[in-house]
């Protein structure tokens, strides 16, 4: 697999100055639009029952990463694709969790505390994490294959793009909730999907531009998110069981924890500040928004048929 997998190191998914400019106000738009529906009750959970959500946040922010951590290192992989798994572990939960949170019959209002509070705190955790766990890798990778990678760890210019398309947009969209409520629940919702819309344009030409060889290992990068996505709700239902928490927070932690939010990922790979396009690591990631979906429905849709018990 290393050998197969090697050649995506020298692939860059290339993106031009306008390309990248348009991914970042679609990045920024898909935060004003999670901030415009952003309301005090929805942190009501902590108040009731801080628990559910503390274990929900180790989960993503501890244990997650930790295990990707121990995966990436057990397995032989090029560097570019491993820190792709690993960036992945690193961003926060995606929105889709609270969807698929609702069609499971979870606790919703614990899905949208998670998300937020994830969100909120990624422009610092995601960037610790990654330099942490991403250095660790670097240096066990280059004394096992005796080559050194052209993959970089930036942690201050990862803080600064998270800040800059995250921080920013939720700041903005929060103070225009805090203004305008009514405009804010009426736009909110069409904001997030034309943005996401945009946004999922603007991957699907760049990463066509480099099918050839993209495309050629996808069967291999299939089976990685797999196995990456498939152990990712196994952490979150894992810590949920072993921390006795109720059905019903099981689901949403695991949830939580296997939907990740891959489009934040591809916009800091696609940053030429950053990883310029690093093809193992886009493939990851582009990889991972689609399975993302999928295998959240499935999850969501096993969670829905079994009973929840008293």
């Amino acid at each position: 697999m290393y050998e197969k997998l090697l050649v995506l190191e020298s692939v860059s998914v290339d993106f031009n100055t306008r390309s990248m400019l348009t991914l970042n106000i679609a990045i920024g738009l898909i935060m004003v639009g999670v901030a415009l529906n952003i309301k005090l009750q929805n942190f009501s959970v902590l108040f009731k029952n801080p628990r559910p959500f503390i274990i929900g946040v180790l989960s993503q922010f501890v244990a997650l990463p930790l295990i990707t951590f121990i995966l990436i290192i057990s397995l032989p992989l090029p560097a570019s694709v491993a820190l792709g798994m690993l960036l992945v572990a690193c961003v926060p939960g995606g929105n889709v969790s609270n969807f698929m949170s609702s069609y499971s019959k979870s606790n919703v209002e614990l899905s949208v505390s998670l998300t937020i509070f994830a969100t909120l705190v990624s422009w610092i955790i995601t960037p610790l994490n990654f330099a942490l766990y991403g250095s660790w890798f670097l240096k066990i990778s280059a004394r096992k294959h005796e080559i050194m990678t052209s993959v970089e760890i930036d942690f201050f210019q990862m803080l600064q793009t998270i800040i800059l398309i995250m921080v920013i947009p939720l700041v903005i969209g929060l103070f225009i909730a805090k203004k305008f409520p009514g405009f804010a629940e009426k736009v909110g919702p069409t904001v997030r999907r034309i943005s996401m819309l945009v946004f999922a344009v603007i991957v699907i030409i760049a990463i066509s531009r480099n099918s050839e060889n993209l495309f050629d290992y996808l069967h291999l990068i299939f089976l990685l998110v797999l196995l990456h996505s498939s152990l990712s709700y196994g952490v979150g239902y894992i810590m949920g069981r072993s921390f006795k928490l109720s059905r019903i927070n099981v689901r949403t932690v695991t949830l939580e924890t296997g939907i990740q939010n891959a489009a934040l990922a591809l916009a800091l790979i696609f940053n030429p500040k950053l990883f310029n396009g690093a093809g193992g690591m886009a493939t990851i990631a582009a990889w991972w928004g689609v399975w993302t979906i999928l295998s959240g429905m499935l999850v969501a849709m096993f969670f829905s048929y079994r009973k929840l018990q008293n």
